[in-house]
C-alpha cells in the first residue's frame, strides 16, 4: 500500500542547491530544518546553470538556490518569508535575498543588517518582506 502524503507535507520539502564548501549555505539549511522544513541538499559545482534554469535574475543572485512548492528561493531568505510565500501563493517565480546580508539566516554574527526579501516573476519584482536578522520589520 502506498502512503498518502498531504499537499501540506509535500510543500514543506525544500530542495537546496549549494556549493559543497559553503559554510553559510549549511547554516541556512540548519535554519530551515530548525523551522520545521524537510530539507534535501544537492551539491552543485555550477550554481549559475541552476539559477538560469530556474529563472533567477542575475542581479538577485546569492550563494545558494532552493526550490519548494513550485517556487524558487534564492539566498538567505528567512523561514518566515518562505512560509508566507507558500501560504499566500502569489503569482511569481520566487523570492530572493540578494547578496549575503549580515544577520540573515546562515550569516549570523555581528550587527544584523536590515534587508528586503524580493518577490520576483514575469510581472516584475517588489519588496515582499523586510527583516533585520531573522526578525520581520516591515
Amino acid at each position: 500500500m502506498t502512503p498518502i502524503v498531504s499537499a501540506a507535507a509535500q510543500i514543506s520539502v525544500i530542495q537546496v542547491h549549494k556549493d559543497p564548501n559553503c559554510g553559510c549555505c549549511s547554516g541556512w539549511v540548519r535554519h530551515l530544518a530548525a523551522a520545521g522544513f524537510v530539507v534535501t541538499v544537492q551539491e552543485e559545482a555550477n550554481l549559475q546553470h541552476v539559477r538560469k534554469r530556474l529563472g533567477v535574475p542575475a542581479d538577485l543572485a546569492a550563494c545558494h538556490t532552493a526550490e519548494t512548492g513550485g517556487y524558487v528561493i534564492e539566498g538567505h531568505v528567512p523561514a518566515a518569508a518562505i512560509r508566507r510565500l507558500l501560504k499566500e501563493s502569489p503569482v511569481a517565480t520566487g523570492v530572493a535575498v540578494p547578496g549575503m546580508p549580515a544577520g540573515s539566516p546562515g550569516m549570523e554574527g555581528g550587527a544584523p543588517a536590515r534587508y528586503a526579501v524580493v518577490l520576483f516573476g514575469p510581472d516584475g519584482r517588489r519588496t515582499y518582506m523586510e527583516f533585520e536578522g531573522v526578525r520581520s520589520v516591515g
